[in-house]
């Protein structure tokens, strides 16, 4: 039989210091510490808040990961981490935690993109990933189309977000209604005693002309400022607002784009798997919708748990452990954290 790597991943890319550990597809930990309320106050991540979280809980977070896994840390043949994309300071905090480990226990290190590793983590509820796959990150930061066919050496993207993505989307009109930060959740919460056809909101960049130029890209932008016009007019004309409503047709306007342009990507491709990933994935309409859709055009869905869509360590020890198995060539001690990485860097 032969050995499954065991393998620990640290994610520090925004406001969550995850630890993750994985043996193979297996996992066996998933430990995460959220500053989500100290940033709550400011409606929106504070760098610096985040990087200081990142260093109180790094420790902790290991041990408590080890505890549940039952492992001890030089048990682990590999540590993996986030170099990027993210938050420079935060993923800075990551990168020099795992270089230390990696050091001290004499273990190689991976530094790996974090879009890749959303994709690596349906491995653990899943399976191997059918190659190739189509996957949509939708997220606070991201809002991407990916053509991948080893997570490993590389993804093709196909479109991203050219102004808001789609999780930022969310939280400035939770804003505008009066919900907490972040903002999905709440909005997929009162959305389900909502109209979600009460009021027409734009599908950014659908046009006939927008799709010759932008045809799997993105632009909530547009949405955001309709939906705050459109609040903005009920509130002068001195009516209430139909909180309710209005987050059910706003959610509605964004996960048809998002759905459309997946869809119709994995068709002029010819594939016949989604897999759809990053914090928006936990949203219950884009996941009705996607699965709905797709099986009249005999696409296959994916979408992990929705605790594994949001960050974590988890999804970073799966691509770590994907790595060692498919005997990837580690990153150097020197690796740095490039708030910047390109999603076509998939190893560092």
């Amino acid at each position: 039989m032969k050995h499954e790597p065991l393998v620990l991943g640290i994610e520090t890319s925004c406001d969550e210091t995850g630890v993750g550990i994985v043996r193979g597809h297996t996992l066996l930990a998933d430990a995460v510490a959220s500053s989500v309320e100290e940033h709550a106050r400011f409606g929106g991540v504070v760098p610096e808040v985040a990087s200081r979280a990142h260093l109180e809980a790094m420790v902790p977070t290991i041990e408590r990961a080890c505890d549940t896994a039952g492992i001890a840390l030089h048990d682990v043949d590999a540590i993996a981490v986030t170099s990027g994309p993210g938050l420079a300071g935060a993923l800075l905090v990551g990168v020099a935690a795992a270089k230390a480990l990696a050091l001290g226990l004499g273990k190689p290190i991976y530094g790996v993109n974090h879009l890749a590793a959303h994709v690596a983590v349906d491995q653990l509820e899943h399976g191997p990933l059918p190659e190739p796959c189509l996957a949509m990150l939708v997220s606070g930061g991201h809002s991407s189309l990916l053509r991948v066919t080893d997570v490993t050496v590389g993804v093709d993207p196909m479109g991203a977000t050219i102004d808001d993505a789609a999780g930022e989307a969310f939280d400035k009109v939770a804003r505008l209604l009066g919900l907490p930060f972040p903002g999905g959740p709440h909005i997929d919460r009162v959305a389900r005693d909502g109209d979600s056809v009460a009021i027409d909101f734009p599908r950014g960049l659908s046009s006939r002309r927008d799709l010759e130029r932008h045809r799997f890209d993105f632009s909530f932008s547009g949405l955001k400022t309709a939906v705050a016009r459109w609040v903005e007019a009920r509130e002068r004309s001195g009516e209430p607002v139909p909180v309710n409503d209005v987050a059910a047709s706003f959610q509605e306007a964004v996960c048809d784009v998002l759905v459309r342009k997946a869809l119709d990507a994995a068709s002029s491709e010819g594939i016949e798997d989604l897999l759809i990933g990053g914090g928006v994935a936990a949203n219950s309409r884009l996941r009705a919708m996607a699965e709905e859709r797709a099986a009249r055009l005999g696409i296959r869905v994916r979408v992990p748990r929705p605790g594994l869509c949001t960050d974590n360590g988890a999804m970073v020890a799966a691509l770590g452990a994907e790595m060692v198995a498919r005997g990837r060539t580690p990153s150097s001690l020197d690796l740095p954290a490039d708030s910047s990485l390109p999603v076509t860097t998939v190893l560092v």
